[in-house]
């Protein structure tokens, strides 16, 4: 199976395990996310002894004998006894102050919950063997809260992690990667339900369109992701219930604290704030504040962002009743395309042109670097008006405005000219303007000093390419 982007990840990963002395690396990030496959696809590249050992929900005698087994394979010894996971791991440490070896405990909260003290135990071995081993250790695991527990003072591993790497969602470029035969809109499409998780990705069919894949794997009762969404969340959440009201009430569009309280069913203000930090810690929803007011709680908002979970919830979640009665292709058509043409698309083509910009300011090719880019909030007292414009950048010489059109004729000189006289009446002072349209822009339209971006030059290698 070939190996799909992450190239900075690679880098940075083989980088470390190239260095000398003994290097303890923490690799973390939600399920799904690619991050067993970056360790396999590194170590296998790799000329040292490498030990792959995926962590079991079971005892510790278990995990004992599961990575015995490993070590008498890689060492080409007899079977080894071992009285638990301490015995193990020491003598792998010992082994490295002969030769480099890599060893990598995959799943690591699930050794934790089985082996008392076992973070103490790392720290002892670590700090035992510091001077002189060459072991490069990697401890890797899906429950985003519990590993950067690691991290914290409290714990007995702080100051001992030598590289933390939080591995996100690929962004709309790289997981184009995973069905780069298709036209760049239903590329669009196919990221606005499956997102950057490689997971998902790898799904999809190139023989089939993008409407036969959405409806395969997540429309169609019994698809392969139809509990997806679920399943990840029971994953960490132990009652369902607040995180379903919350969903719920984000896929409709309610993103103001308040608005989300009223909206659902959720019993309390304390209630709902617990399911909002834990499902912002397991980075399927964001919390975000415009960039010219961002300590300002009552302008805040939280949106999900996770696409597969902002599809299912305000498609599959919502209309499960008639879902279980009607054939997939009525219901697709019913309920779920106009709006998924008109209104979900479009906003996931705003972030899509988010994600292109950073990619440009990173690799150093964006003619007008920024610091901050994200919402702008306006109030503009003459006209009794407030709200908010989606994408702006901050930088050296002030703000860029984006407007973002996701639709099937070109731009025309007249529609520029309207949408930057309603940003000046709010009193938004910006030294240039960006337009981003789908199907380009008429020949008329006047290009000085403007930004204009079209979807294909979004797809184009040489224009997004991941130069950082």
């Amino acid at each position: 199976m070939k190996f799909l982007g992450r190239k900075t990840e690679l880098k940075r990963l083989k980088n470390s395990l190239s260095d000398k002395g003994n290097k303890t690396i923490l690799i973390y990030g939600r399920r799904r996310i690619g991050k067993s496959e970056l360790i396999k696809h590194t170590l296998a590249d790799e000329k040292a002894k490498s030990i792959y050992y995926e962590c079991r929900q079971t005892s510790e005698n278990n995990n004992t004998e599961g990575l015995s087994t490993l070590l008498s394979e890689a060492f080409r010894m007899p079977p080894l006894a071992f009285r638990g996971i301490e015995d193990v791991l020491r003598f792998i440490f010992k082994k490295s102050l002969e030769e480099k070896i890599l060893l990598c405990l995959d799943e690591y909260t699930y050794l934790r919950e089985s082996v008392n003290g076992m973070d103490s135990i790392l720290k002892s071995l670590i700090d035992e063997y510091h001077e002189h081993s060459n072991l490069k250790l990697i401890l890797c695991g899906s429950f985003v809260d519990t590993m950067r527990s690691l991290l914290e003072v409290q714990n007995p591993l702080y100051g001992r992690i030598d590289l933390t790497m939080f591995i996100e969602p690929m962004d709309y470029y790289d997981s184009a990667l995973f069905y780069s035969d298709f036209s760049d809109e239903d590329k669009v499409k196919l990221y606005s339900v499956f997102g950057g998780i490689p997971y998902y990705n790898r799904l999809i069919d190139p023989k089939l369109t993008a409407y036969e894949n959405i409806s395969e794997l997540i429309v169609s009762e019994g698809s392969r992701l139809e509990n997806e969404v679920t399943m990840n969340l029971k994953s960490e959440l132990s009652k369902l219930v607040n995180a379903n009201e919350v969903f719920d009430a984000l896929s409709r569009g309610y993103s103001k604290f308040s608005d989300i309280l009223s909206q659902s069913h959720v019993s309390s203000s304390p209630a709902l704030s617990d399911t909002l930090d834990k499902l912002i810690k397991m980075t399927v929803i964001v919390k975000h504040s415009p960039i010219n007011d961002k300590n300002n709680r009552k302008k805040a908002g939280y949106y999900i962002s996770d696409n597969l979970s902002k599809f299912y919830y305000r498609y599959i979640f919502r209309y499960s009743s008639q879902r279980s009665v009607m054939e997939t292709k009525a219901f697709y058509e019913r309920y779920i395309k106009e709006d998924f043409e008109t209104n979900f698309i479009p906003k996931t083509f705003e972030e899509i042109t988010k994600q292109y910009l950073i990619r440009k300011n990173k690799s150093g090719t964006f003619p007008e670097p920024f610091d901050l880019i994200g919402s702008y909030y306006y109030d503009n007292p003459a006209e009794k008006t407030n709200g908010e414009f989606d994408i702006v950048t901050s930088g050296p010489n002030g703000y860029i405005f984006f407007e973002v059109k996701y639709r099937n004729s070109e731009i025309s000189e007249k529609i520029i000219r309207k949408e930057i006289e309603q940003v000046e009446k709010t009193g938004l002072q910006c030294y240039k303007y960006g337009f981003v349209s789908k199907s380009g822009f008429e020949n008329t339209v006047n290009k000085k000093d403007l930004i204009l971006i079209t979807l294909k030059e979004m797809y184009r290698s040489d224009s997004a390419k991941n130069g950082y």
